[in-house]
């Protein structure tokens, strides 16, 4: 919402400064974004009048004018505009006037000719651009020698408020006064409306064939009007200030009712119409030609203005070229309706463009103005255009209800946490046009036709607190003192996470939830993706049940920007449904690695990352667990270089190297290292469990054991690991052996096992029977001690 502080002191008595203005309404909930004056400055520019032109005699394009610019002589100034003419009012720069932009005003000669002056267009003061190729013109009555500033109100403040879904009433300059005249008790003066004398016997009939959709609709009938009539230098004025461009007199007059008072109305050419006028539902597949040149086909949830032959407007959202006003119009209607939120809510995005007037019904407008908007409309219409109105007809569905709501003062003073007198709480309200009654514990308030956001007590509450001023609650009431519990000693702090990956030189990045359904496709195998009923472009129409598909499109943005080297991560949530087909939210962690396993440099020499590589950061990330790596196959992944990772029996993510066929599709010269695992498992992690440490010497044995080439290294360790035995400390793989002395299709895989006692040193009598156990175990798959 935008507006001047100028128009809004018409209707509030307030001599607040534009700066306290803004921090007061900000504070109160109506964040004021921005709070410029109406014009940059300038200084030394003037009303003057033109008294004679002449031609320049060496310039075809230039005007050698004299004129009065209230200085007690004559000016002579050199204009090269093509509007310049005798008796007209502009602005004129004296010499040392200092323009927008630092652009000083000086004499100086035009060919030849002495220019003590310039006359100003709009765009050389910094105003809005009035359309006009040449020079401002202003008013015939404007006082020669006023300072222009002065004479336009060019200090006028311009307010931009960033108004909350519920505050639908503060989308007018009434609505706005009242709220300043809550906040600072100055007298509220909203405009008088004038009931206008009957002078025409011309009735436009309405009907409401939808009355759940539209709860009051409303026409009048004015004859005999100009529709050339120019709009008063005011108006359009406060309309710019206001952010609305100026069309015509009639149209103008609709928006500005709607400013002032916050009714959205419209303007019918009479004689354009075709008996009653219905708001109805629109048909499938009825189309209507829009104010703005679009031509939409309708659908059977949208709500239109019609007559007799058919649809003339999309209700509370922008009418139609067939029966708009134009310079030709003699005869108008004066809609005014009320239209139910939910009905107009949506159509914006539905047909491709909005409205200021789908703005504000689509968050509720009032429903007890439609007659007011019509009687200030038509004193406009008569004051400006002339004409003769006729009487209103109305047509009415159904209204909402008023809502009492009750304020209890002890339940005020609980949750502000301050003791507001009753006699002050009680004057808040009636400023704010609630109207309270008073009750045995407090007061009763009927949320009234502007307000449909006053529903419980706690609105109520939140009203009285905002204009009593949060600033005015004592802090010690707002704050509280939060318990932090320590984490459980079987989870990791989350930031641990983070730290981790950034120390093994990860990058963290964020991508969309909503994804490329064909990314879906490719990485996840899913074809049922959860869709969007909106999405926000076609490339964004499901989400995301793997976060590999983000990471690639992360990656393939680095290597158009000439990075060959890149390693990202990123945690964020994945959505999938479960066996009864409802959506499920699960946390993850993905990374992906590419290009060189080291940077660039002279002590070693350059090689690809790896599975290995990769392998060890995810056994970095989740050190605290005991987790296995088997092999698998995934959709996004090369096969054979490809792991499941396993703890307890579960899978928890999958580490491995990108397919060859996507590369080949996502344009990537070489193949990335990506994984992904549960956030839950990698926030988990086993007990802490202390144990001396143990004074006597540990003894070695190498085991070397033949087994079959198809025997992996976690099978002859499952295997080694069944042997269950206090002295066994550590089994790990520490050579692989292929050639000469084995049997055909034979390895031999060497492993060390550590020994130890916490209370004694070991003998051979101890050591012996651990270690044949350990060489039976390995016959289990195949392993005969070499």
């Amino acid at each position: 919402m935008q507006f001047s502080y100028s128009w809004l002191k018409t209707q509030a008595d307030t001599e607040l400064s534009a700066d306290k203005l803004e921090h007061l309404l900000t504070m109160s909930g109506l964040e004021v974004e921005e709070a410029e004056t109406a014009a940059p400055a300038f200084t030394g520019v003037v009303v003057a009048e033109v008294k004679s032109v002449e031609k320049h005699p060496d310039a075809d394009r230039l005007n050698v004018t004299q004129v009065d610019a209230g200085t007690g002589e004559l000016l002579q100034i050199v204009c090269g505009a093509p509007n310049v003419k005798v008796g007209i009012k502009v602005p004129c720069s004296l010499p040392g006037a200092v323009l927008p932009g630092n652009f000083k005003i000086k004499p100086t000669k035009m060919r030849g000719v002495v220019s003590n002056g310039m006359l100003c267009s709009t765009n050389e003061l910094g105003l809005p651009d009035d359309g006009v190729d040449g020079l401002h013109i202003l008013p015939e009555d404007a006082p020669v020698g006023a300072n222009i500033r002065e004479y336009l109100d060019l200090d006028d403040t311009v307010f931009t408020l960033k108004i909350t879904p519920n505050r639908a009433d503060c989308l007018s300059i009434k609505g706005i006064a009242r709220e300043v005249s809550a906040l600072t008790q100055c007298a509220f003066s909203p405009v008088a409306i004038q009931t206008t004398p009957v002078s025409s016997t011309k009735k436009q009939a309405v009907r409401i064939d939808a009355p759940a959709d539209c709860g009051r609709f409303i026409s009048r009938v004015i004859e005999n009007v100009n529709a050339r009539a120019a709009t008063p230098d005011w108006m359009k004025q406060r309309l710019e200030r206001s952010g609305i461009r100026s069309i015509s007199v009639l149209v103008d007059i609709g928006n500005y009712v709607m400013l002032e008072i916050g009714q959205p109305m419209h303007v019918f050419d009479a004689d354009k119409l075709s008996g009653s006028l219905i708001v109805r539902r629109a048909l499938n597949g009825e189309t209507l030609e829009c104010l703005n040149e679009k031509t939409v086909t309708l659908a059977d949830n949208t709500l239109v203005v019609a007559d007799e032959k058919g649809a003339l407007s999309l209700a509370g959202l922008m009418g139609g070229e067939a029966s708009a006003v134009s310079d030709d119009t003699q005869n108008i209607v004066l809609e005014a309706a009320w239209f139910a939120p939910e009905i107009i809510a949506g159509k914006s995005r539905q047909y491709g463009f909005g409205s200021d007037s789908s703005f504000r019904f689509e968050r509720g407008v009032d429903y007890r103005l439609q007659a007011d908007a019509i009687e200030r409309a038509t004193e406009l219409v008569l004051q400006i255009c002339g004409g003769e109105a006729g009487e209103m007809v109305e047509a009415q569905g159904e209204l909402p209800e008023a809502k009492q709501v009750e304020l209890r003062l002890g339940r005020l003073k609980t949750v502000l946490g301050v003791d507001i007198p009753a006699e002050q709480v009680e004057t808040i309200l009636q400023h704010l046009g609630l109207q309270p009654e008073k009750t045995a514990d407090g007061f009763r308030v009927t949320a009234p036709s502007f307000r449909f956001d006053i529903e419980i007590e706690a609105d109520l509450i939140e009203e009285v607190g905002r204009v009593y001023g949060y600033e005015n609650i004592p802090n010690d009431y707002t704050s509280g003192r939060l318990k932090m519990l320590a984490l459980p000693e079987t989870r990791r702090p989350r930031f641990a996470v983070y730290n981790e990956m950034a120390a093994r030189g990860y990058r963290e990045v964020v991508s969309y939830a909503f994804v490329d359904e064909q990314w879906e496709l490719d990485f996840a195998a899913n074809a049922n993706p959860i869709r969007l009923q909106n999405p926000l472009a076609a490339q964004y129409a499901v989400m995301r049940s793997t976060l590999i598909g983000g990471l690639v499109e992360i990656l393939q943005n680095n290597l158009n920007r000439k990075q060959n080297r890149v390693r990202v991560f990123e945690i964020a949530r994945v959505f999938s449904k479960d066996s009864d087909d409802l959506f499920v939210q699960n946390e993850r962690i993905g990374g992906l690695w590419y290009g060189a396993a080291m940077p660039e440099q002279w002590g070693e020499k350059t090689r690809n990352v790896d599975f290995y590589d990769i392998k060890a950061d995810v056994e970095n990330l989740l050190k605290n667990k005991a987790v296995e790596f088997v092999t698998a196959e995934h959709p996004a992944l090369h096969p054979g270089r490809a792991a499941n990772i396993v703890s307890d029996g579960q899978v928890i993510g999958f580490v491995g190297e990108l397919h060859p066929k996507w590369l080949q599709k996502y344009d990537l010269p070489q193949a990335p290292l990506v994984f992904e695992i549960d956030m839950a498992a990698v926030l988990e992690r086993e007990k802490t469990r202390y144990q001396a440490v143990s004074k006597f010497q540990p003894a070695r044995r190498d085991l070397a054991f033949v087994v079959p080439e198809a025997v992996t290294h976690e099978a002859l360790l499952a295997a080694l690991h069944e042997v269950r035995s206090p002295l066994i400390r550590e089994i790990a793989l520490f050579d692989v052996y292929r050639g000469a002395g084995l049997p055909e299709n034979s390895k031999s895989m060497a492993v060390k096992v550590i020994l130890q006692d916490a209370e004694q040193t070991l003998t051979d009598d101890a050591v012996e029977p651990v270690v044949e156990k350990l060489i039976t175990a390995a016959h289990a798959v195949g392993g005969q001690l070499r």
